[in-house]
């Protein structure tokens, strides 16, 4: 098992390693001790394959458990379910000294860690986060949110849970195109400032997905720390974000995340190759590396209808909008933009026009 420290504005442990579900009880309670209440938070697909085993393991360990379980997928990412659970803690009697546990992919993370961020002024939330995608991302870092009809995660709070367990071995059930879709991120962190795991990922990485995965979570870690708030170099990790989540707004969420931050960081090292800041040979080995993980590089949508779209993004202040674009391999900036300029940007980056 791996384990890594965050020191944020709370400090707390992610362990990564296989067969952890059973062990999250006694996790648990070393952190906050029974008797609490525990809301345990789940999508429909996740609860029927992992709810069980966690609902056992913190019955076990002393608790009183509750279960709130939704629709799976990005639609259910909204201020109904929010409320939803929100009353649902409300009927339970949940109070300051208990907890919240988040069971799933990036949708479960997200809606729990914002619901107890803001139920009573704040409970604390633990996540267990089921797919690659949450492992090395959503569930570390404390950004928590709901989408709005305007955008993606346009109402959230920061809020660092009092800890987060990786299963690697729930990485097994999950749909190829799931998969695919963490790789995205993991992607992500190579050309955003590791060329180190740049290397590790010319290899597929699933026989040894811990070692990557613990190595994303302390990249993560590290910016997060810097700059917890996200007003400095964490913007980093918004590498590819920008466009992506204007492909994500403009399929109406057919297209998933990871795809669209595929689609989005080849975008910006196209960009960046145009505008002069990188050498040409980073998107030709980005596109390389997107493909081998089986994710898509070419843009549906044009360079207009994706620069409409990012108006609606929260990383906007006023007329400019921060880009985070390569400057080389295992390197990337931060560029703030007029937003004036996005549709220019993304044609040089090979939108079609």
């Amino acid at each position: 098992m791996k384990s890594i420290t965050v020191n944020a504005s709370k400090t707390y442990l992610v362990e990564v390693g296989k067969g952890l579900l059973p062990t999250v009880g006694a996790r648990i309670a070393q952190l906050l001790p029974p008797p609490r209440k525990i809301m345990l938070v789940s999508d429909d697909t996740v609860a029927s394959l992992y709810a069980k085993a966690v609902l056992t393991s913190l019955q076990e360990a002393g608790y009183t458990v509750f279960s709130f379980v939704f629709p799976h997928g990005e639609a259910s990412k909204n201020t109904d379910t929010l409320i939803d659970l929100w009353n649902t803690m409300a009927e339970k009697g949940l109070s300051r000294s208990d907890i919240a546990v988040a069971l799933g992919g990036g949708v479960v993370g997200d809606i729990t860690g914002f619901a107890a961020a803001t139920y009573l002024r704040g409970i604390a939330c633990y996540q267990i986060p089921t797919t690659l995608l949450a492992m090395v991302d959503s569930s570390v870092g404390g950004k928590t949110a709901v989408d709005l009809p305007h955008g993606k995660n346009l109402c959230g709070a920061f809020s660092q849970p009092i800890g987060v367990l990786c299963d690697t071995d729930v990485l097994k059930t999950l749909p190829d195109d799931i998969y695919a879709d963490g790789c995205a991120e993991v992607i992500k962190y190579g050309y955003l400032g590791d060329p180190t795991l740049l290397s590790w990922l010319e290899n597929s990485f699933e026989s040894d997905s811990a070692r990557v995965i613990a190595r994303c979570i302390a990249d993560k870690r590290d910016l997060v720390q810097e700059d917890e708030h996200d007003n400095g170099n964490r913007q980093l990790l918004n590498l590819g974000h920008t466009g992506g989540h204007a492909v994500e707004r403009l399929s109406n969420f057919t297209i998933s995340h990871g795809s669209a931050v595929a689609i989005g960081m080849l975008l910006a090292a196209k960009a960046a190759v145009a505008r002069g800041i990188c050498p040409p040979n980073v998107p030709l080995h980005m596109e390389q590396t997107l493909r081998r993980y089986r994710l898509p590089t070419v843009c549906p949508y044009t360079a207009e209808q994706l620069a409409e779209a990012a108006l609606s993004d929260k990383k906007r202040r006023g007329d400019r909008i921060t880009l985070i674009l390569p400057t080389d391999l295992g390197k990337s900036a931060l560029f703030p933009v007029l937003t004036n300029d996005l549709a220019s940007l993304f044609a040089a980056g090979g939108a079609p026009q």
